[in-house]
């Protein structure tokens, strides 16, 4: 009886585990059913998905609404990323998100509006304090949209704990119909030293799979030998929608002991970047597919692992069975298993991969420098999840640093001397990544400092200088110059340019600075006339567009309004 306590101890550990996140706390913000075109967690580039892309049945307008009782702790506006977010912070000490939003509603839309005037930006971020926007649960906060880096109408809904850290929606209680189980579209074997190998090879193997009539997966006999990890292509889909979205837990075991798990439950932001350890990013570089690794890759900090045998990694021996079970499962617990038999067989004749020569070799606890003529690469410590070798080169104002399938976890830093330039030339010169097969030249954010103009960036490629003398241009969409236009709702113009991108606009209607909101994916520029901003019958309208390295166009036109 004296182990009874220990006992009464564990188990209730293990049932406040389960239910450490409130269920009915938070509800559905929108009026409809949750359908997904996203899950949490899902992988995406260079990140884990944050949060649960909600179907907005493809138009925008939809009203969103707060999830529970709390205050609007922050507001961002940005062209890029969430677009038009609000965050909501709750009594419990969690923050809901809403991402991609089109308008906010009554007094969040007018506190917003008055701060971008004040301040004389549509880019704006802000920290109301915990009195000045409150709200219960269920108050209308906006209007679902697609704006910023959105790819068509959704609203991006996150929920985070009060150490920033995004928890899936689902655990606290919100519902998507699936009884689908999860699809696995390929299996591959990785022999992960010099000695190990599969089917005689050193170098990653595919799989064969057969899909069972259970719905689970046998997969061809294999042979190998030594130090072995495994990994998945694998996707799920829900019941009302055709999105190929991420699963919730893979675990597997080898000859029935359990030796990897890992679940999508909660990551912070700062380990986001880390999939691309996570996942093989050289195969998905090369063939654009991921492979998601059952196995701790080296200096992989991701804490969504929840238990790992030897880093999931298996040794196999001459002189026992092998057997080697994958169990893949969405968040419903619907799921799909493989199972494979590995067959010992050490060869003396490994087939290994032909290894291409590189120039440079590149230590991951170090600092390098690599110069040539008036071309630097600085590559900051632990850029790299190992040492790597480069190909360094250096072609008149082009410098080239491959392969690029190398998956980086720091800002590389790119440098030129341009001090050889003409004084009327420089002010134009900008830092182009070359992308394609026809190598064109797409702008790298550019700074300078004196004569060195330099980029920070995390993909390794080919870069070079390239001169931009083209101004943005500027045209009327529902307007023309002269004529009135009292029935028009808004004031809308096209801006763009090709070479380098719009860096920053501003317009006046008579002297007074007017609010205008850029949509990058249309290129349009649009004024709400309800701001009650242009008040006077004859409007001189003055608009300047800049480019990202400096050249600008104006564009001035008189409309009449009463």
């Amino acid at each position: 009886m004296r182990y009874m306590p220990l006992f009464f101890c564990l188990f209730f550990i293990s049932l406040n585990a389960q239910d450490i996140y409130p269920k009915d706390y938070f509800k559905n913000p929108l009026d409809i059913d949750i359908v997904l075109s996203g899950s949490f967690g899902e992988l995406r580039s260079n990140h884990f998905h944050s949060g649960l892309d909600i179907k907005t049945q493809g138009r925008e307008g939809l009203n969103i609404y707060s999830s529970a009782d709390g205050y609007v702790s922050r507001i961002k506006l940005s062209h890029y990323g969430y677009g038009k977010a609000i965050y909501i912070t709750h009594p419990n000490g969690y923050t809901t998100v809403y991402g991609h939003l089109k308008d906010f509603s009554g007094e969040i839309e007018t506190y917003i509006k008055n701060k971008q005037y004040e301040k004389e930006t549509y880019e704006i971020e802000l920290f109301p304090t915990p009195t000045e926007l409150v709200l219960k649960q269920g108050d209308l906060i906006a209007l679902s949209g697609n704006t910023g880096g959105s790819g068509g109408p959704h609203l991006h809904f996150e929920i985070r704990d009060n150490e920033e850290r995004i928890i899936n929606p689902m655990l606290f209680g919100l519902t998507v119909k699936d009884s689908k189980s999860p699809e696995i579209d390929g299996f591959y074997a990785y022999p992960l030293n010099d000695t190990s190998h599969v089917n005689g090879f050193n170098s990653k193997q595919k799989i064969r799979l057969t899909k069972l009539k259970t719905g689970s997966y046998k997969a061809a006999n294999i042979t190998a030998y030594g130090q072995i990890g495994f990994g998945i292509e694998s996707t799920d889909q829900h019941d009302l929608a055709y999105n190929n979205n991420g699963v919730f837990k893979i675990e597997t075991t080898y000859n029935g002991v359990p030796n990897y798990k890992i679940n999508f439950e909660r990551f912070s932001f700062d380990e986001s970047k880390h999939i691309n350890q996570y996942i093989d990013f050289e195969h998905y570089y090369d063939k654009k597919k991921r492979i998601q690794k059952l196995y701790k890759d080296l200096n992989n900090p991701l804490s969504l692992y929840k238990s790992t045998l030897k880093d999931g990694i298996i040794n196999v021996t001459e002189n026992n069975a092998h057997i080697y079970k994958v169990n893949v499962s969405d968040y419903d617990g619907n799921s799909s298993e493989i199972s494979l038999n590995i067959t010992p067989e050490k060869s003396t004749n490994i087939i290994k991969e032909e290894i291409s020569k590189t120039n440079k070799f590149i230590k991951r606890d170090e600092i390098t420098e690599l110069k040539a003529n008036h071309i630097s690469v600085t590559i900051p410590k632990y850029t790299f999840y190992k040492d790597v070798t480069l190909d360094f080169k250096v072609s008149g104002d082009t410098v080239s640093i491959t392969p690029k399938n190398k998956a980086l976890t720091n800002y590389i830093t790119v440098s030129f001397d341009i001090s050889n330039y003409k004084d009327k030339d420089v002010d134009g010169l900008y830092i182009a990544e070359l992308v394609g097969w026809n190598k064109f030249p797409s702008y790298s954010s550019t700074k300078r400092i004196g004569d060195i103009i330099y980029t920070k960036t995390k993909t390794l490629g080919s870069y070079t200088v390239a001169f931009d003398k083209d101004k943005p241009s500027i045209t009327p969409l529902n307007f023309s110059d002269g004529k009135w236009i009292s029935n028009h709702k808004t004031l809308e113009l096209k801006i763009n340019d090709a070479t380098t991108g719009v860096g920053n606009y501003r317009a006046t209607v008579n002297g007074k600075f007017i609010l205008m909101e850029y949509d990058y994916k249309t290129k349009k520029l649009v004024h709400f006339f309800d701001d009650n901003k242009v008040t006077d019958t004859e409007n001189k309208l003055k608009l300047i567009v800049t480019d990202n390295v400096g050249n600008s166009s104006t564009f001035e036109a008189t409309f009449f309004r009463k």
